[in-house]
């Protein structure tokens, strides 16, 4: 049983699998922030490094060929994350398909664990992706937390060399964490004295 001392597994999901994408700007940005955590560690599960197929078996079927390996890159990582960051912009006032399709290949591997999100994108900052993936990670017994980061006008917001000049983004980072961290211990420790009932 891990101990609340235990370095707390976070899994970061980045969305975008788009050509010439900007999540790779973003995501470096947060694995800056959680790299200041001795509280924390950080596996990056990039989506468009390990594709997913988009044809899910019919329930109770064995998964088409080559499912199960394209699976292995991924499922065995959400299993073992404590918390997860979500990495996502917005398209079309939602979430990417990619990032949709991951969500819906895994089942247990969410169930009573903390997420958090980072969004980018235009004005909106992606805001409208990370109020529809709330609605579909509490029909999977999954804890969004409430602070979240969002980057409005993405690509201005990062100087060339990826870094954001702004305290107020920092903070907001680091209120993120700090709520990711409280839900992930808290919900660990109560999954340690009873199975989680989904």
């Amino acid at each position: 049983m891990p101990s609340s001392t235990t370095a707390l597994r976070v899994a970061v999901l980045v969305g975008s699998t788009r050509e010439g994408r900007f999540a790779p700007v973003v995501t470096r940005w947060l694995r800056g922030h959680l790299a200041q955590r001795a509280d924390l560690s950080t596996d990056v599960v990039d989506l468009a490094e390990t594709p997913l197929p988009t044809v899910l078996p019919a329930f109770g079927q064995e998964p088409p060929p080559g499912t199960r390996e394209a699976l292995a890159a991924v499922s065995p990582r959400l299993a073992a994350a404590d918390a997860f960051v979500f990495v996502t912009p917005e398209y079309n006032h939602s979430f990417p398909a990619a990032l949709k399709n991951a969500v819906d290949w895994h089942h247990t591997e969410w169930h009573g664990k903390p997420v958090a999100f980072v969004s980018y994108g235009g004005l909106s900052g992606g805001l409208r992706a990370v109020e529809q993936l709330r609605v579909v990670m509490a029909e999977l017994n999954a804890m969004t937390v409430r602070n979240t980061v969002s980057f409005h006008n993405a690509y201005g917001a990062f100087d060339p060399d990826g870094r954001v000049d702004d305290p107020a983004v920092d903070a907001a980072a680091k209120a993120m964490l700090d709520q990711l961290t409280w839900w992930a211990h808290a919900l660990r420790e109560a999954k340690s004295r009873r199975p989680y009932a989904a």
